[in-house]
């Protein structure tokens, strides 16, 4: 199982920076999209759906929502697109919103169930948790410095996933959500938080950037990428399974690995909107 996991890690690493690295940004999007359409189909499944043609349909309905914010935020397919700043931070804005929204969900999980646990509502979180995560990758990667700046979210969001796990394990005695997650405590995730700090004040010195800006990108991003990991955890334990998917062998879904993606993407896309940290691009009308 291990060296299956390992093999599965490297491929899907190895295609991943071939895109990042290789494709324009226009290009990068449409690969990313093809990535959340695989997550659509699992996201069916989160969503106690699995008549195919339903999943199909579902599947069709989420490229109508890349369509629809692709258009909204200006990106018409080229490769180098210049994309509505205005627009895109009314949508990173109600991505944020979403996640505060599903802050409460978590911490009132069961009892919430009642307002999100029917199979329509699940299926609309999906729309919106997958197409904001789009959004913000789309912005991200359009940067100057794009590709290293969706490596920096990646490795924010592993950072406090490996730093929780290895704080938790050691330290961890108070649960941080015992009915969705009972694996993670309050140790755990404060590990997580103190290694995102470290990699700030070693990106701050190393790369002579402001320290309280790069605080104000990394703290809230890392952060929030563990309520992505709750979030989905408490949707599955909803539907009753253990993956969202089998498309990863040792891994599970597409889902199970970007889950604190989904989560500290459009966080850490409006933070560096906002604060213009590695000379990203501001906000505008």
């Amino acid at each position: 199982m291990l060296k299956q996991r390992v093999i599965t890690a490297l491929i899907i690493t190895a295609i991943f920076l071939a895109a990042l690295f290789l494709l324009p940004a226009g290009y990068f999007a449409f690969f990313m999209a093809s990535v959340v359409l695989i997550g659509a189909w699992e996201w069916t499944s989160l969503s106690s759906v699995n008549h195919f043609a339903w999943r199909i349909g579902y599947c069709l309905l989420m490229a109508l929502c890349l369509l629809l914010a692709s258009y909204f935020i200006g990106f018409s397919g080229e490769a180098t697109p210049e994309l509505n700043l205005g627009a895109v931070q009314k949508l990173l804005v109600f991505g944020c919103s979403f996640w505060a929204i599903a802050l409460l969900l978590v911490q009132g999980y069961p009892s919430s169930a009642i307002l999100w646990g029917h199979r329509i509502i699940r299926l609309l979180m999906g729309l919106v948790v997958l197409t904001l995560t789009w959004v913000a990758l789309v912005y991200v990667r359009q940067q100057a410095n794009g590709h290293w700046l969706v490596i920096l979210l990646f490795l924010v969001v592993a950072v406090a996933d490996t730093g929780g796990y290895f704080a938790g394990r050691r330290f961890g005695k108070h649960k941080l959500a015992l009915a969705v997650s009972p694996g993670k405590t309050w140790e755990g995730f404060a590990g997580g938080l103190i290694a995102n700090i470290v990699l700030a004040l070693i990106l701050t010195f190393s790369l002579h950037q402001p320290m309280g800006m790069v605080l104000a990108v990394l703290v809230p991003t890392s952060l929030i990428s563990v309520l992505g990991d709750l979030f989905e955890s408490m949707v599955k334990r909803h539907a009753g399974v253990k993956d969202s998917g089998t498309i990863l062998p040792g891994h599970g879904g597409i889902l199970d690995r970007v889950d604190g993606i989904t989560a500290g993407a459009p966080v850490f896309a409006l933070a560096l909107l906002v604060t213009g940290l590695f000379g990203t691009s501001g906000a505008s009308g």
